[in-house]
């Protein structure tokens, strides 16, 4: 029940999100986007934490995450601080993974996927850097090995698989929708990109958010 009622208002807020971003009403999408934000931290809250050494950093990630989605909805001049915001989420996202596997596990073959993926978005990105090529670089760096921690949590533990198919999906779901920040932010600044990356980050977010509950 409970989480039905979760996922029941994240659509709603999900919904004024993207009405308000369609309408660029900057300050009503900045209160619908920050309490959606804070719904996957609670989320991950009210979980049972059947284990209790990865909840922690899923925590922490799932905070910083929060703060970089106020960043991301405030004027320009936020946006790094944003962007630092989601790095570091993604580490304690890596530091929570490493939890359930081992290190070693990570080079797979869906690592060399994630990897080839990421060099593909890298180049095409890269004309439209400037500045930000370094930043942008080490990001993409760090989801990747965050997108290929879950993989490896999916593929070579013998957890759950309800729990292991919510972080793959999760992860993959979050990774999916940076390309489409990264496109919005420098390719071209379109309804299109929110309307398709937002939904994705926040299935991606209440997929983790989930996912500590789901270990049983």
């Amino acid at each position: 029940m409970t989480h039905s009622l979760v996922i029941l208002f994240a659509i709603i807020l999900l919904t004024l999100l993207l009405f308000h971003e369609k309408k660029e009403n900057r300050k009503p999408a900045l209160v619908a986007k920050t309490i959606l934000s804070l719904l996957f931290v609670v989320t991950a809250v009210i979980q049972p934490h059947l284990i209790p050494n990865y909840y922690p950093y899923l925590f922490v990630g799932l905070f910083l995450c929060l703060a970089g989605d106020v960043c991301l909805a405030l004027p320009e001049r936020y946006f790094k601080a944003g962007l630092v915001a989601f790095l570091l989420g993604h580490v304690f996202y890596i530091f929570g993974f490493a939890t359930l596997t081992k290190i070693g596990q990570w080079f797979s073959l869906g690592a060399l996927i994630f990897s080839i993926t990421s060099s593909v978005v890298f180049f095409w990105l890269r004309p439209h850097l400037g500045i930000m090529l370094i930043p942008v670089l080490v990001y993409i760096t760090v989801i990747t090995v965050m997108v290929s921690a879950a993989w490896a949590v999916f593929w070579k533990t013998g957890l759950p698989v309800s729990g292991r198919s919510l972080i793959l999906l999760g992860a993959i779901s979050f990774y999916a929708s940076d390309v489409f920040v990264a496109r919005n932010k420098f390719i071209q600044n379109e309804f299109l990109n929110r309307l398709v990356g937002l939904p994705l980050y926040y299935v991606g977010q209440f997929l983790l958010a989930f996912s500590p509950g789901s270990f049983g």
